[in-house]
Formats: structure tokens, sequence, C-alpha cells
């Protein structure tokens, strides 16, 4: 049988990388003005293009060429224009669990609305897949997966084998998740650009064709050999029916299609040989020399990954279930608005853009967008919580007191400490002279209050001194209303906040039982304590944790450790020539900022002397092209302070301290991580990645030559020995590494660089990051580890806020305390509650992190009935009162409400 040349044309269209998003969408433009022309010109010879996986370039095109959509969407139902699944090309490891989803969700999506979508999931140049990506193609009904890095060939004459000395003899594979689920994975073993730029005349074709051919063959398991008609920003190749004529007369003995992946695929899959190699979890490169995993885009520009926290968590963990809430109290779900705000995220989300990696121009251009997406959700969550709060009875309340509804968001119970900004007094002007105001409130006396829940029962509480402020209201029936108000910032233990639901607090006037105390008076020694941890601070900074539970304690954590950094924004190169600069044995000082029952803030400040720069042979390495892998610089003789100022918080309830660090960075080229030596011994560790706690290994594959040994991390990294285990919760900080020896957990909290790297010298002078850069992190001493213990339930609520609204006596049809949604999941990790994108069902999330079977009830109320549903909100025809949920299951239950 003849083998069989497929060749895809295709363009991999990063939307801003070496070029700012405008100037890339300039060619964009070209090219598919170009395709449509293309289309008529060769109708039938030149037969289908591949759009690069992702919807939202469509959208740049008819930004600017709307006549052209009912062209191009005719070519997409012709299945010549192929498009999807995703919204946007993401980096898979540092967008969360739910971006990936709503990536998914939203482009298929999309692609309805055009006719057809390219069901594939494709990964052409994404920096390493998460394990669980066969579970949600599969759940998406995608069997397919396309992928260029990961997983590392051998080629040795074509043999499959067992040996776990390389993954995979061929470009194809099976590729399982954790929860057994697979699909067949195919690399772009010769990279995505192995068929680019085909020639036309006879002796060129020859010469290419014949190393062509053999490298395709040198890894396929079958006589279907793939080849990428394309390459970055590929301009097309108008001839390409012209160069395949020329291929066919040159090689009989092969045949030649311009195809798509539709076609390739159902070939491959009818000649497949019955043994394939089966490669399970995260692709990462770790059988290679570690050169060029890419993993260190993890701390490039670590502000971007910070702002994308703040974001994510404000869409996926507030705001939407905030207005799931609100939908099943009768309001309309404002379902166009919260996927706006989810596409104006996304188009942070893509490898270049999340990583860092990227010109200044285009990471100042992402800072608007997370500004923007900022905006729309804090006002949205706060408008979503009004609407909430005037539904529920307060009328027991006088006209004097308080209300404040503590609105819990996430699948499960809080208790915590809340502080927000009351409202004592306001004064419109429509009532009194506006420069009379500030008098009258200023001199009118405050009364003293207590807080007590919706029982009646008191609850400790602090109170500032009052503030006069200015501000106004934006009714909805009415013009604007400015005021001045008497507020005071309010900070209270709210116990017992239900999951998905809300317990309301009254201020009211009384006798004050609670007041802040003065810090300074009731310091002895550097101590922080509450009923599950007490820290002891020493001179240098350092500190010893003690478990109370156990009494165990975890010694000398928290050192700074400053390095060189020679590298670029893909890859840590260490600087040759001086060891690592630490904070330990160096002299701290220290102030308490607060001290009492609720909350105890100690304050300290290192100054580390450390070189200015690398030294000069950088620059001549930068400017030479030179490998970051070869690179000898090393650090500048001049040194300059790096001023580090920690606070650290204890509150009550928390199971481990928080800490926020200000870096005063003047000096370039080196990396600040904070270190952990737990002392614990281990050889793997546990870190929160997509829809998965992974276990990894702490010393890398016999291939790694790299000294360094990084990984991605979602929310947290943690280690264990089995009897006690040390979490470090992170917000935004995704990149850490276990150092061999006494398990230290080392987070990266800043990188800074000068170049992008790749295949120029592309200066990018504000990834160094200079000026205050501030990084925040919670660490959690624990028994086993941090499943068994299930201290990723504080992991993953660290810098997920309770919702918490002052509003007026009045009332209303809910009760004080609620609870919308009750769930009996105590082993599973909740991820998303929202109402479906295409019908009035509401839609909850969990996954299954351990290997044993677990058990999910979940009822809303007599009016719903639940089902088992896919990640594309799908029905399948399962319906219980109790779901078993097998081992790594990713788990969506709908809800729709019987008639």
């Amino acid at each position: 049988m003849k083998k069989t040349a497929h060749i895809i044309s295709h363009s991999h269209w990063d939307r801003e990388w070496y070029l700012p998003f405008e100037k890339h969408r300039y060619y964009f433009i070209k090219l598919m003005n170009h395709l449509i022309e293309q289309f008529k010109k060769e109708e039938n010879s030149f037969r289908s293009f591949h759009l690069d996986g992702q919807t939202v370039l469509l959208e740049d095109y008819f930004d600017i060429h709307p006549e052209n959509r009912q062209i191009v969407k005719q070519l997409i139902k012709e299945k010549k224009l192929y498009i999807g699944p995703w919204y946007v090309l993401q980096d898979a490891f540092l967008t969360s669990s739910e971006a990936n989803v709503r990536n998914l969700l939203i482009g298929m999506n999309d692609t309805k609305a055009y006719g057809h979508a390219a069901k594939i999931g494709y990964f052409p140049d994404t920096f390493g897949i998460y394990g669980q990506a066969p579970q949600l193609l599969k759940q998406a009904g995608i069997d397919t997966a396309a992928f260029g890095r990961g997983v590392k060939p051998t080629g040795f004459n074509n043999t499959v084998s067992d040996t776990p000395d390389f993954e995979s003899p061929y470009s194809e594979m099976l590729w399982k998740s954790p929860d057994g689920s697979s699909v067949l994975g195919i690399l772009f073993a010769n990279w995505y650009s192995n068929g680019n730029e085909i020639p036309v005349e006879v002796e060129e074709a020859k010469a290419y064709w014949d190393k062509k051919l053999i490298d395709a063959e040198k890894y396929a398991s079958t006589n279907q050999l793939l080849f990428m008609n394309g390459c970055d920003h590929q301009p097309l190749q108008r001839d390409i029916p012209e160069a395949i004529e020329m291929a066919k007369a040159l090689y009989p003995d092969y045949a030649f299609n311009h195809s798509s992946f539709e076609e390739y695929v159902a070939a491959l899959k009818g000649s497949l040989p019955e043994k394939l190699q089966v490669i399970e979890g995260e692709l990462r490169n770790q059988r290679t020399d570690g050169w060029s995993t890419l993993v260190n885009t993890a701390s490039s520009r670590i502000y971007l990954k910070q702002w994308n926290n703040i974001c994510q968590t404000l869409l996926e963990k507030v705001a939407e279930p905030l207005a799931a809430m609100n939908f099943l109290i009768g309001k309309s779900y404002p379902r166009e608005y919260l996927r706006f705000m989810w596409k104006s995220l996304m188009k942070n989300h893509p490898h270049d853009s999340i990583c860092g990696c990227s010109v200044d121009e285009v990471h100042r251009e992402m800072m608007n967008r997370f500004e923007r997406v900022k905006q729309m959700g804090e006002i949205f969550v706060e408008e979503k919580a009004k609407e909430l709060a005037l539904t529920i009875d307060t009328s027991k309340a006088s006209k004097d007191d308080i209300p404040l509804v503590v609105m819990n968001t996430t699948g499960w119970e809080k208790n915590e400490v809340v502080t927000i900004t009351v409202d004592i007094e306001k004064v419109y002007f429509s009532q009194m002279h506006f420069e009379e105001i500030p008098a009258y409130l200023q001199n009118k006396e405050v009364p003293s209050y207590q807080l007590i829940d919706d029982h009646g029962d008191p609850v400790d509480f602090q109170i500032d001194a009052p503030t006069i402020e200015f501000d106004y209201d934006l009714p909805e029936d009415k013009f604007r209303q400015p005021f001045f108000a008497k507020r005071a910032r309010l900070s209270f233990f709210a116990s017992g906040i239900p999951s998905f639901g809300y317990k309301t607090f009254y201020l009211v006037p009384g006798e004050q039982r609670m007041q802040l105390q003065d810090a300074q008076s009731s310091i002895v020694g550097m101590v922080m304590e509450n009923d599950y941890v007490h820290l002891l601070f020493h001179e240098d900074g350092t500190y010893d944790l003690t478990h109370k539970g156990t009494g165990h304690i975890f010694r000398g954590l928290g050192i700074y450790e400053d390095t060189g950094d020679v590298g670029n924004e893909y890859m840590y190169k260490e600087a040759s020539g001086l060891d690592a600069i630490t904070s330990k044995g160096s002299q701290a000082k220290f102030t308490f900022l607060e001290k009492s029952d609720l909350r105890s803030t100690l304050e300290f400040t290192h100054t580390l002397t450390i070189p200015v720069s690398a030294d000069d042979r950088l620059a001549m390495e930068r400017n030479k092209l030179i490998w970051h892998k070869d690179r000898v610089a090393g650090r500048s003789s001049d040194k300059i302070p790096l001023t580090l100022r920690t606070v650290v918080t204890l509150e009550k309830g928390m199971k481990g301290p928080n800490f926020k660090l200000f870096i005063d960075n003047q000096a370039t080229d080196h990396r600040l991580r904070v270190l952990y030596p737990t002392g614990l011994k281990s050889d793997t560790h546990k870190a929160d990645s997509i829809f998965e706690i992974v276990t990894r290994p702490n010393i890398p594959k016999k291939e790694w030559e790299n000294p360094s040994f990084c990984h991605h991390l979602q929310r947290f990294s943690s280690i264990s020995d089995g009897k006690m285990g040390l979490t470090v919760a992170t917000a935004g900080l995704q990149e850490y590494e276990i150092l061999p020896g006494d398990g230290t957990v080392a987070i990266t909290v800043l990188r800074s660089v000068a170049e992008l790297g790749d295949w120029g010298y592309f200066p990018t002078p504000e990834a160094q990051c200079l000026g205050t850069q501030i990084a925040e992190w919670q660490v959690l001493p624990h028994e086993k580890d941090v499943i068994d213990s299930k201290a990723y339930v504080e992991a993953y609520q660290y810098k997920v806020p309770l919702t918490v609204i002052q509003t007026s006596p009045h009332k209303g049809a809910f009760p004080e305390t609620h609870q919308f949604v009750n769930t009996e999941a105590s082993d599973l990790v909740w991820t998303s509650l929202k109402v479906a994108e295409e019908r009035d069902d509401v839609i909850i999330r969990w996954f299954n992190p351990s290997e044993k079977k677990e058990n999910l009830k979940a009822t809303i109320n007599r009016n719903y009935q639940s089902y088992k549903s896919t990640i594309l909100e799908e029905r399948t025809n399962l319906t219980e009162d109790l779901y078993q949920i097998g081992k790594y299951e990713i788990i969506t239950l709908g809800f729709d409400k019987e008639e």
C-alpha cells in the first residue's frame, strides 16, 4: 500500500509575541484576505486551511472586515477553513482549571455559530500540558490530541517497547489521564513546520522531499505521514497545489494529499498498529536535558501571573457563583456579560502572553486588559451582592442597626476574619449644604457598638476610629446622589458561613465588647500564635513554626535566597562564579503593627547587598545570540542594596500564617526565592495542577542535565513524609523547586531578566521588574499529606474572599442565613458554580484528588433535579441521588428546574 503524505496548510498565529498585537494583526488580516482569494481562485485544488485551533482569530479579523463574515462562515461550513476547538491557544499550566474549561467551552460554542469545529485537541506550541487533558478532551467529545512539546521520541527502529528509558518510539501514542481516560496523541516530532514552504521546482523539490519523507518515516507508526505546511505567522503558500503536483510526479510510490486533520486522523486510525506506547499524565519534557523545557516562564514577569490570579479568582470563585446564587432567587443570569469578561481575560492567556515571554509592548497592553477585567468584575460583584442582600429579611433590625451580610461563594464552609468599611451615617448633598456636612458629622458623637449574629449571639470584633469621606450612589431611577459619610473599618470573625450561601450579622448600638489593643504593649518576644499554630521569629527573620495539633516544629523557615540570572524570559540560567546570597544570619528589624485576639501583624525588614547586575560578558553573549545554556557570564562586582520588607499576618481561624513581601528591586539579572527547609524525607512531592493534585519526583530523570529542576504550580506545592507535611499556598507565584537533601520547598518571588530569547535578540528591559514588587503566600503545616489531611481546602481557599455587604433593615423573602446548594462531597475539590451557557440549568463542578472512589450528593431544592453533565454542559442520561465519583474523575452536575 502506498504511503500517504498528508499536507495540512496552516499558520501558527501568536496574537502577540515578538511584535505587539496590532502589528501581528496587520499581517493576519493579509493572511485571511489571501486565504479568501486563494479559495476563490483554486476552488478545487486548494482544499483546506487549519486556522490554528483558536476562534479568537475570527474576532480579530471581523473587527476589520465585518463584510466578509458570511464568506468566512461559508468556508467553515464547507470544511475548507477549520476552526476551534479553543477560544485562544492558552498556556496550559499558567491558566486555572476553570479557565481551561471556559476556553474550550467558549471556543466550541463559537464553532457552532460558524457551522463546524475541528475536533482535535490542538496544542501545537503549548509549553507542556497538564495530565488531565485527555479526560477534558474526552468529555468534550474529542478523542485525538496533537502537540509539539512534552514527549521525547527516540525513533530507534520504530520498535514499540515498554522500557521506561524513553517515552514513545513513534509520533503516535496513547495519552492517558490519571482517571484512565485516553486519547490518541500525535506528536509533531519534526515540529509543526515540517512541511513548510514546499518547493515547486524539480531539483529543489527532490532535495526537499528526499529529506522530509525520511524524517517523517523515522517516527511514523503507519503509512500515513503528516506534513504541517506552515509555521509561526507563516504567510500563505499560494502555489501549494503546484507543489503537490510536483511531489506526485517525483514520487509515484507516495500519495500526496492537500489534507486536513479530519482526513488525516481518520486515515491514521485505520492503520494504527495493535500496540502503541501509553504515555501517562503530564507532558513536561522530563526526559530531556532540561535546558529547553521553558518552565521558567512561570517566573517571568511574575506580576502578570499575580494579576491573572486576581482576575481568575474574581470571575470563577466570586462573580459566577454570586450570579448563580442570584439566579436561584429569581434574578436573571447575565451570561453575556460574564462571557465578555472571560473573553477579555482569556486574551491574556496565550502562551506567549501569560508566560511573560514577549516584547514589553505586549505586556503593557496585557496590564490594560487585566485592569479592565478587574473593573468589570468588581462592579459586577458589588451590584450582585447588593441585589442578593435586598432579598434577605433584615426587618428585625432597628433603624440605627447596621445589617451586614457575609456571602460565601465557594464550595466549602468558611470561618475567617472579614473586614469591611461600614457607613455609620451618611448625609446627602440633598439633605444639607455640602460645605456643612463634614463638620456636622465630625461633631456628632458615635455610639458604642456590639456585633451580634442572626441568633443574637455576640461576636468578637474590632472597629477603628471613624473618618469622614466623600462618596456617591448611582440609583437606577434617578441622578447620581453625592454624600459625605462617617466611616469606620470593622473586622470580625465570621464563623459558620455556609458554602454557596450567606449569613447575616448586625452592628447594633450598645456596649462594645472588644477594642483594638496597643500592639507594642502586648509583645513578649517575636511570637505569634492562634489556636492552630505558633511562630517564633529569630533575629534574621527566619522562624520556627509549630503545629499545635501534633507539637511538630518546622525550624528555620523563610530564608531569602538571591542568585544571578543570565538567562531570558523562557529559561533561568544561574550566573557563574558567585554563591547564592541569603538572609540567613543577617539582622532583621522587627515591628508589631497589630496584635489583638482577631489578628496579629508583624513586619520585619532585611537589607541584602547584592550585585547591581550581571557582568559585562552578558551583553556580549546576548548580542551574539549565545544560547542560555552556554553562557558563562557572572555577576557584577558593583553592589546595591536589596530591601525586603515582610509583613506576616496570623488571624483567628487561620491554619497557617500569611506573608506579604515588598521588594524594592533596583538590581537587574537576578532571581529571588523564599526557602522552606522542611526536614521531611520523601522522594516525591505534590503540587496543584489543572484538575489534579499531581505527584512529582524530587529528583529528575537521568537524562536531565540542568542544575535547576523547577516546576509549575497553580495554587500550592507540598511535601510530606507521611506523618507530617508542609504546604505553601501562593497568590500568583507559580514556580517552585524541591531542593534535594532536606526537603526544601523553594518558591520564586522575583525573576529579573532583559531579553525575550528564542530565535533572535529582542531586548525586554521591563522584564527586569524594577521598582517595588510584591509577593504573597501562606504556609500551612499539617499531618499526613496535603490530600489525606485535607489541607488542600485551606490552600484552595487562600485569597478567595468572603463578600461582605452593608445593607439596610428591610423585609425580604429569604432568611438571615441560607445555603443555596447542599452538598455531601467532603473529599472532593470544588471548582465552579455557574449557570449553563445555553439554558437555565445550574452547573457545579468538582474533581476527585485521590485514587479512592468518592460519593457525591448535591441538592438545590425540591424544584431542581440533578444530572451528570460533561464539561461542555451537555446532559447525560445519568440522574442519581448519590453519585459515585471514580479515581481522579472530573465531575460536573447540572440541575434543571422541574416543570
